[in-house]
């Protein structure tokens, strides 16, 4: 059994490096291995059903996305809470966030899934489905959408195990779902010849496999957190403490998925004036962001490791802890995707290869992940920032930060750099998002430690 008193002795007195390694390790593995479903769907779709299946997943995504945005609306807010009211010894509040939280997710994900599983088809139409790839993209949703809601709940209590106290824990769930999905993807695709429905099969029961583990957790007696059936209500105070920091990251979980329609929608129209299908285009954006995607995780995990440390610290009133944190994340953060700009420009047939043996595609996929990790040694000291903002509370700037790659400078970026580049630069819009997007994060935070400096908080 853990002991509460060494967990929040820790928090305020092991050093830094150590601790944040105690926490950013294991979140870094579980968001990885949690990434590893989009990547052995991608392998088995890509390889045993086709590039039309391919193009459909690519097409999904947005869809897909919504059931984690709600995980993390609600996830990373009460996390985010539970280590704030933790750090100020108020155990009794945490547990209440703890409640409430399961009770905000199934209203949230009940009216979200079953609007989306009811309108399937005009959605698929809006997100840039086509009559090649509507089929693949239908039969996924109507198995993958109902079974979201274990993703939504895992994702959530998942955030909790590792803000109370338990990182270790917290991976393990992630490796308990990813080993169910490489077992059962093989399976449902390969043995039993059922396609895309194989695919979402076996996601949705690694989803119930892993949601069986972390609930164990929070009903068992060791747990520092404990669910009580008395607090398995929408308390409305809680409600409001736990949306005004989740919405940040539900914000830029969002602008992701808007952003991936009107990217669909941008290739669908540039990619057959470079002479490539729009089916094409979308299934070699789907192989590129794939592995996007798994350095972006990994940077998230390194924000969910930081995430209790400087909420314990920020809830205790000790800055100069907080503030170290920080700058130690973003350190790490930086290297991550230095690495990934590495990789995408100087590697990129080999990755995408991973996807498809068919050499067309792999030259697009190519392309694209060499052009949009042109300026990713600056992702990380953007994503950190925002989620330091989030970390102590301050939600408004997290949200504005979230939504100024996203919203405010990609989307003009994807109507205007095509005008001037054509079809590549639907590519050539991200590494320009996130130069911008990264300046106005060193302004802001610039702004903030400037502001508290003549308070002696750091």
């Amino acid at each position: 059994m853990t002991n509460s008193h060494d967990i929040y002795n820790d928090f305020k007195n092991k050093k830094i490096s150590a601790l944040f390694w105690q926490y950013a390790l294991p979140a870094v593995i579980g968001t990885i291995v949690n990434t590893l479903y989009n990547i052995i769907d991608g392998i088995f779709i890509g390889h045993w059903i086709g590039r039309e299946a391919l193009s459909a997943a690519g097409l999904i995504l947005p869809v897909m996305n919504l059931a984690a945005a709600i995980g993390m609306l609600v996830g990373i807010g009460s996390a985010s809470r539970i280590s704030i009211f933790l750090g100020r010894g108020e155990q009794d509040k945490a547990e209440k966030v703890a409640g409430t939280s399961f009770m905000l997710t199934l209203v949230l994900s009940g009216i979200t899934l079953l609007s989306l599983l009811y309108f399937v088809d005009p959605v698929l139409y809006f997100v840039g489905s086509s009559p090649v790839n509507h089929s693949y993209a239908k039969e996924f949703l109507q198995i993958f959408l109902p079974g979201s809601i274990f993703l939504t709940l895992t994702f959530n209590y998942n955030n909790m195990m590792r803000a109370s106290g338990y990182p270790f824990k917290a991976m393990v769930t992630m490796f308990i779902s990813v080993i169910a999905n490489i077992i059962l993807a093989p399976i449902f695709i390969i043995s039993l010849g059922w396609g895309m429905r194989g695919a979402a099969f076996a996601t949705t029961l690694s989803m119930f496999i892993s949601f069986i583990f972390v609930m164990q957790h929070f009903l068992s007696k060791n747990s520092n957190i404990k669910l009580y059936r008395r607090n398995f209500k929408l308390n409305f105070t809680f409600i409001k403490a736990i949306l005004s920091i989740g919405m940040s990251p539900f914000a830029m979980q969002i602008a992701a998925s808007v952003v991936v329609v009107f990217i669909n929608w941008q290739l669908n129209h540039y990619a057959p004036l470079a002479k490539i299908s729009g089916d094409d285009a979308i299934a070699a954006y789907s192989n590129a962001n794939r592995l996007i995607t798994l350095i972006i995780m990994i940077v998230i995990g390194i924000n969910q490791g930081m995430q209790p440390i400087i909420g314990y610290n920020y809830g205790a009133k000790n800055f100069i802890r907080v503030k170290a944190t920080f700058i130690y994340a973003v350190k790490i953060a930086t290297v991550i995707t230095s690495l990934g700009f590495i990789l995408g420009f100087f590697i990129p047939d080999t990755l995408v290869r991973a996807f498809s043996s068919e050499e067309d595609l792999v030259a697009i996929s190519a392309i694209a992940l060499r052009y949009t990790t042109l300026a990713f040694v600056f992702v990380g000291f953007q994503m950190v920032t925002t989620s330091f903002f989030q970390c102590i509370g301050m939600a408004r700037i997290s949200i504005m930060l979230s939504l100024s790659r996203q919203i405010l400078i990609l989307l003009p970026t994807l109507y205007i750099m095509p005008l001037f580049f054509g079809f590549n630069g639907v590519w050539l819009s991200s590494p320009t998002a996130d130069l911008l997007a990264s300046g106005i994060a060193y302004a802001v935070l610039y702004w903030y430690f400037k502001s508290i400096k003549h308070r002696h908080y750091c």
